[in-house]
């Protein structure tokens, strides 16, 4: 048992302070192993030279008491036989020495000889002593035992001594001289021989009165012997004692018979020697004299007979029943002879043990040591002695540490162990220690005792006297081994040592007193003694707790030391110390009731704990006494006499009869000066009248009682709290405190400030023992939440196993309180076991697929115990198996998976299975897998081969290939693909088929998309070739256009440019549409969605003939005329006089018009000189397109309809001739209704030269200033065509002719007719009067004409909202909107001008900014806006102060529509 080590900052520890020791540790532990600190290190401060010592002299194997009980029974059968004059010599059976004293017992148990001969029990009593059965055994045992111990046996029945009557007459004429003399007899020693064990004797030291003795075994008629005086003396026979009186009495009878009758006649010296056994002096020569009375005996008279004479010195039965009646003196260790120096001794010691084992001391392992101590302990066929230095004075030879004033000179660095409480000089007498207050110094207990050990030589079984602590410390040398019991075994080890050796204890009833026997551990332990073992180092203290017997026995050489303490704990054991001290009739070290009361007088001083401790002794104490003193009153004792026996030395105090010391008080007597005894034996004083007895006292009880009461106020407030204490911490049961109790009695005592004591460590100890444990099961029982969201599946090393969470569960309830968790950790504990008892079960059952939920539930329940559970593991391979299983059999269900199991699958399924732990049903699936594998594998090998071949495989070969995979039930990709090849590959061949045999031309689109797809079917296809050219031709052609139409580096493509322009005014479009979207639900569906090329395209592509591709370009162009239109108009008007310039965004810079500009015929819009490439030739009257209307080269007609001609020759439709077909067609429309209008400008022409108005100066037709020219800061730098009186027919031919991409002569010179203007009204031809109208007459009309359209537009708008507002029962508001923050943020972003509104439809939502001049520029979450009904801006009605009443009632007009208005009224 080696406890753990010590807390450095704990009570136990190497510090000046005194250590401490909780109170509870004594009744459960024996001692306690401090390890060697390299910090602490005192000097070895003995004087080497002055120790002289001499040792005890110790035979190993006296030591032990079975041995030694042994050796005592083999030295009186030795000393028996002697006596007879005969040596004993041991026989031996079947090789072995024959165990007498085992033989003895064990026949003495079975009924004795006699019985045991009777029954025929021999063999079972050899096989009880271990011999084997069947060797005739038994009848040696009888033999040997009828031969030695037989007649050992009779003579301690007493059947050989001779009638008491017959020997009473034959001693009354005379005795033989010499009887007198004193032989002396001492433990045995063993002399070997080849044929056994030799017993001797040890002769007298009077030789010479052996020598004149004459020889007495002999013939009696070849003696004549002296005559010597008469004497009587008396004979002790064992078991039937015969009192003295009447041996006496016998020969006074006699010699009054011979007085009073005649004298007999004279008798020779001859006829004295009868037998007294038979009375006769018959067979002289068979008669033997006895060499200690010279009685005689027949030979055959004696029990047992002899057959022959003996060689030696004969005692008769009497006198050997007197000399073995002798009482055996008492077994202790003998002085050496010689007196050793530490270092003779040393060097003795280290040659005795490298000789026996034979090899260095160092080297001598402890183990080989330890096993052959106890082997020469337990024998009687060895006898080996060792020395030992023990119990050396240190007051006389100095001790180990360093003594304050001593004469050892302490170094500056080592004087902090002059103070040190580990100094064993300093720790018996501290401050904290009860032995303070003992008054003596007394060697050994208050005062250290050296030890110098050698291999061997031992401290046997004991304990300290009072029962009190001891520390020894091993300064150097070699280990110690101890063996100890714990303090509550003390009984039982004692009583054990008793019934395996009674005849020791019953010649010394205070044996373990003496420290001279010793017991085998294994012994004890085998009846039940707990025995611990430690090995004591050089540098460790051993700590001893109260009545914890220990013993053990030294390594090698060394040098020890030691001391006994006692601690507060220790004050209620010293009593029961003394009580059973006075059993014993053992003498005290110390009176244990002297230190109390010396204790009590310094009651004002002492430690509230001591005090508590000294109040509860002072009160047993006080009520003994006053029991004690009452018991002597009624006894009849009167006297009474103060005595101070505190004066006299412990040894003059002692009570006669039980040796305790006397304090308190005792009994004298006259007649017995000097001599006292306790209370407790007042009739064993003497025999005088009690009236005679004195009681002594020291005290009276009326001075005891205050000196208590001192005691207890001064500890009064710590007693209830350590009553309250001791109450919890012994409840049993239901009766335990919560462990709240516990910390509020901690708390208690720190307001208090309790000093530390045993009580108050021990609950803090409790204290924190529960909360751990409260702890540790809180963890426990949360370890369902933590351990469900573990990934790892291997256990920490911080889990507990199930068994140590039984024994946790057991220890919950062990603790001296409750807690709560300790029933919720043992329902958990339950569900544990539930959990591994259905773990078990399931696991003993064959693996099934459908035991998977199953599992994993139990996994999922065990994951749960934050405990160890063996069984998961195996769960979890469990699981591994049943899972592959059931992936197995679902990718094998035909329902769940059709298609069979893949490749990966299968060696997905391989690969797991390959880990799994091997089970029949996993290895006959994986043989299976592994099966299918290979064959799937060369399938697909087949199959990849077949796909990848180049050139590619025919059809048929591919189908052929087909048929094999069929019956393989796996999916197989590879051969699928080829499955999905040959499928295409034959509806490939199917539509080609009927592209051939079809009437209708094929479309480019899908002719690509067919040798497409044949390029990815690797199959050899025979039409591929055909539509390769095919394609490859209609390609050719579209270059060739493209070279044709397109300018250098173009952004347009093709198409683009053949197409009508979709695109005019899209973004301008797609924010109309946005704003429209947010007004009004989008109810209807357009048929036909064409908002980008991609969707033109598409149509045309999708379109089953050229009618539909017609009817689709138709569409587009429709969308080009009504987009170009707004987009001219909102040019226009962008360069309206009333325009602010600065604000204006025009020319692709997107900067305001600025300087000599340059303005599109086509879109109308201005763009700077110096930004884009002006016309070539100002003069020349040639329609100028800016670069984002003129999109092509534009070739002549003949070119484009050599390219048409050419791809009617491949017979393939594709989106780029649709175009130019109807291109061409659209040309011709065109060129018919502009040769009418060229026509008709022949015969309106006057005779005035055109050419010359032509070349004047820059064309004045259009005014962009407000009020002249002078004040625009642009101008245009070429004549553009005059809109103004122009028609609408007239404006859109023209615009249609110049988004032609043919170049034909009627553009030009229709350009140059309407660059002149439009044809007068005054002309004769009137049939094209339609062309000029009043409306035409004024650029204001065309404004105005403008604005109320989108007004109109803006109007059905406002309804439609109305309507909707309506409908969602909302108040409509005339005239007026509310606008969100955002909305009126997008608003400034907008910022376009008053003059904007005929841009495009809806664009007053465009427009953010309030035009007033001072815009108060409101915010908020809802801002009002107004307006007005002329120019349909919209302003703020806080910033034109309109209020909501007015602007819903009457029509509004903004500041700048009143002035406007009213100029033109005037």
């Amino acid at each position: 048992f080696s406890p753990p080590p010590p807390d450095l900052d704990g009570p136990v520890h190497r510090s000046p302070r005194f250590p401490y020791f909780p109170q509870f540790w004594w009744r459960h532990w024996l001692w306690f192993h401090i390890p060697a600190d390299g910090d602490w290190q005192p000097p070895f401060a003995c004087d080497v030279d002055r120790l002289h010592f001499t040792p005890r002299i110790q035979r190993l194997n006296e030591l032990e008491a079975q041995t030694r009980v042994k050796l005592n029974f083999l030295d009186q059968i030795a000393k028996f036989w002697e006596l007879q004059g005969c040596t004993l010599k041991i026989p031996h059976v079947e090789r072995k020495i024959l165990d007498l004293y085992q033989l003895n017992r064990v026949s003495d148990s079975e009924g004795g000889f006699d019985l045991v001969c009777r029954e025929r029990r021999w063999t079972k009593i050899a096989m009880t002593m271990g011999f084997a059965p069947g060797k005739a055994v038994g009848s040696h045992l009888r033999a040997h035992y009828e031969r030695v111990l037989y007649p050992y046996h009779l003579f301690h029945s007493g059947t050989n001594l001779p009638a008491l009557d017959l020997a009473a007459k034959l001693t009354s004429f005379g005795a033989p001289p010499g009887l007198e003399e004193v032989r002396f007899y001492f433990p045995h020693y063993l002399i070997w021989t080849g044929c056994g064990i030799i017993m001797g004797c040890v002769r007298s030291e009077g030789g010479e009165g052996c020598e004149n003795r004459p020889n007495l075994r002999r013939r009696m008629g070849s003696f004549v012997a002296k005559p010597e005086p008469e004497r009587e003396v008396p004979i002790q026979v064992k078991q039937e004692p015969v009192e003295i009186k009447e041996i006496n009495s016998e020969p006074e009878k006699s010699k009054f018979r011979f007085k009073k009758n005649i004298p007999p006649p004279p008798v020779s010296m001859v006829d004295l020697y009868v037998c007294l056994m038979c009375g006769t002096g018959n067979d002289e020569d068979r008669l033997l004299l006895c060499d200690g009375c010279d009685d005689s005996y027949h030979t055959f008279c004696l029990i047992p007979p002899l057959s022959d004479v003996p060689k030696g010195d004969w005692r008769c039965p009497k006198c050997l029943a007197q000399e073995c009646s002798k009482p055996q003196e008492a077994f202790g260790f003998e002085q050496a002879c010689r007196d050793y120096s530490l270092k003779s001794f040393g060097e003795m010691a280290d040659s005795f043990k490298s000789d026996y084992f034979n090899m260095p001391v160092h080297m001598v392992p402890t183990e080989l040591v330890e096993k052959e101590f106890w082997r020469l302990v337990g024998t009687i066929e060895e006898d080996v002695t060792v020395e030992y230095g023990a119990d050396i004075a240190s007051k006389e030879f100095g001790s180990g540490f360093p003594i304050k004033g001593g004469k050892f000179k302490v170094a500056p660095h080592d004087e902090k162990y002059l103070q040190c409480g580990w100094n064993l000089n300093n720790m018996a007498m501290m401050t904290p220690s009860v032995l303070t207050h003992v008054t003596a110094d007394i060697c050994g207990m208050t005062l250290p005792w050296l030890y110098v050990g050698m291999c061997f030589s031992s401290f046997c079984w004991h304990i300290e006297d009072h029962w009190s602590y001891s520390i020894n410390y091993l300064h150097w040398g070699e280990p110690k081994t101890w063996y100890g019991a714990p303090g509550f075994a003390a009984e039982q080890l004692e009583a054990v040592m008793k019934k395996l050796a009674p005849e020791l204890f019953e010649s010394q009833p205070d044996l373990l007193h003496q420290l001279v026997t010793i017991m085998n551990p294994n012994t004890l332990m085998a009846h039940g003694v707990p025995i611990y073992r430690t090995n004591q180092c050089a540098g460790e203290f051993i700590i001893t707790f109260p009545r914890a017997y220990h013993s053990g026995f030294n390594q090698g050489f060394n040098f020890a030391e030691a001391v006994n303490f006692c601690t507060v704990d220790w004050m209620p054991l010293g009593r029961q110390c003394v009580e059973h001290y006075r059993l014993l009739n053992r003498y005290c070290v110390f009176s244990h009731d002297e230190m109390v009361c010396n204790m009590a007088m310094k009651a004002d001083r002492l430690d509230v704990v001591l005090a508590s401790a000294v109040q509860k002794d002072m009160r047993l104490m006080i009520k003994e006494e006053r029991e004690l003193r009452d018991k002597v009153r009624k006894m009849g004792v009167v006297q009474c006499e103060l005595f101070k026996y505190d004066l006299l030395a412990d040894d003059e105090r002692q009570c006669v009869k039980c040796r305790t010391t006397c304090y308190l008080s005792a009994l004298t007597c006259p007649c017995r000066p000097g001599v006292q005894v306790c209370l407790h034996h007042g009739h064993d004083l003497c025999s005088c009248p009690v009236s005679n007895y004195t009681l002594n006292y020291r005290f009276t009880l009326d001075d005891l009682y205050p000196m208590m009461n001192a005691v207890r106020q001064r500890a009064e407030s710590y007693d209830e709290w350590a009553a309250r204490v001791t109450e919890v911490l012994e409840a049993k049961l239901n009766k335990k405190r919560n462990v709240t109790v516990f910390r509020a009695l901690l708390e208690e005592s720190n307001e208090k400030s309790f000093p530390e004591n045993d009580l108050l460590r021990q609950l803090r100890l409790v204290t924190q023992d529960a909360e751990k444990c409260s702890s540790v099961a809180q963890q426990l029982l949360k370890g369902k939440r933590q351990t469900r969201y573990r990934t790892g599946g291997g256990n920490s090393p911080n889990q507990l196993t199930v068994e140590e969470m039984r024994s946790f569960v057991r220890q919950l309830y062990n603790l001296p309180c409750s807690l709560t968790q300790a029933p919720l950790l043992k329902e958990l504990l339950n569900s544990i076991e539930d959990f591994q008892q259905h773990s078990e079960k399931l696991l003993s059952d064959e693996v099934s697929a459908d035991s998977v939920s199953e599992i994993e539930s139990l996994l999922e329940e065990g994951s749960q115990f934050d405990v160890f559970l063996p069984e998961l593991p195996l769960l979890r391979e469990r699981l591994e198996q049943t899972r592959w299983l059931a992936g197995v059999q679902q990718a094998e269900d035909p329902v769940s998976n059709p298609c069979g199991l893949s490749l990966d699958c299968m060696r997905r399924l391989i690969d797991r299975g390959v880990g799994l732990t091997p089970h029949p049903s996993t290895e006959r699936t994986m043989a299976r897998l592994q099966e299918l594998l290979t064959i799937s594998e060369e399938m697909e090998e087949k199959a990849q081969a077949l796909l990848k071949a180049r050139p590619p495989e025919s059809l048929e070969k591919l189908s052929s290939m087909l048929t094999q995979v069929d019956g393989v039930p796996a999916y197989l990709p590879n051969c699928l693909l080829l499955q999905d090849t040959v499928n295409r590959a034959k509806d490939w061949l199917q539509e080609a088929e009927d592209l051939q045999a079809g009437g209708q031309t094929p479309v480019l689109r899908s002719l690509s998309d067919m040798v497409l797809r044949a390029h990815a079917i690797p199959v050899r296809l025979e039409p591929l070739d055909q539509l390769e050219v095919l394609v490859s031709e209609v390609q050719a052609w579209k270059e060739s256009a493209a070279k044709t139409f397109l300018i250098k580096n173009s952004p347009f493509t093709l198409l683009e440019v053949l197409c009508p322009r979709w695109e005019v005014g899209s973004s301008l479009k797609k924010k109309m549409r946005k704003v429209k979207g947010e007004g009004v639900s989008s109810g209807k569906k357009k048929l036909v969605k064409l908002d980008s090329m991609s969707d033109v395209e598409r149509a045309l592509s999708d379109s089953k003939d050229s009618a539909s591709a017609m009817f689709t370009l138709a569409e587009v162009r429709l969308k080009e005329q009504e987009s170009l239109c707004s987009l001219r108009a909102a040019n226009e008007s962008k360069l309206l006089p009333t325009a602010d310039c600065a604000a204006l965004k025009v020319c692709v810079c997107q900067k305001p018009p600025m300087g000599a500009m340059l303005q599109c015929e086509l879109c109308r819009d201005a763009f700077h000189s110096v930004c884009v490439r002006g016309p070539s030739d100002p003069l020349d009257p040639e329609a100028w397109l800016c670069p984002l209307c003129l999109r092509s080269t534009k070739p002549s007609l003949a070119k484009i309809q050599t390219l048409l001609s050419s791809l009617q020759r491949i017979r393939v439709r594709l989106p780029v001739g649709d175009a130019l077909r109807y291109m061409i067609e659209r040309t011709g429309s065109w060129q018919r209704r502009a040769r009418g209008v060229i026509d008709s400008y022949d015969h309106s022409l006057t005779s005035q030269d055109c050419r010359g108005q032509l070349c004047g100066s820059p064309s004045q037709c259009q005014d962009w200033g407000v009020s002249g020219q002078e004040q625009s800061v642009f101008y245009t730098e070429q004549r553009c065509i005059p809109l103004q009186g122009l028609s609408l027919e007239l404006e859109e031919l023209m615009v249609e002719g110049l988004l032609l991409q043919v170049s034909v002569p009627e553009t030009q010179q229709l350009y140059r007719h309407l660059l002149s203007g439009p044809p007068t009204t005054n002309t004769s031809h009137t049939e094209h009067a339609p062309y000029l109208t009043p409306e035409h007459s004024s650029p204001q009309r065309e404004v105005r004409k403008a604005i109320t359209s989108a007004e109109k537009k803006a109007k059905r708008r406002m309804n439609r909202e109305e309507t909707e507002i309506r409908d969602r029962g909302i108040k409509p508001k005339s005239k007026k909107q509310r606008m969100g923050t955002e909305k009126r943020r997008e608003r400034k972003e907008a910022s376009v001008s008053a003059s904007d509104v005929s841009q495009s439809e809806d664009s007053e939502e465009d427009m953010t900014q309030c035009p007033a001049e001072k815009c108060l520029q409101p915010e908020g979450e809802e801002v009002y806006w107004v307006q007005c009904d002329c120019c349909n801006r919209w302003f703020h009605m806080i910033c034109v102060g309109v209020s909501a009443e007015l602007a819903a009632e009457e029509d509004y007009m903004c500041v700048t529509c009143s002035t406007t208005n009213a100029g033109r009224r005037k």
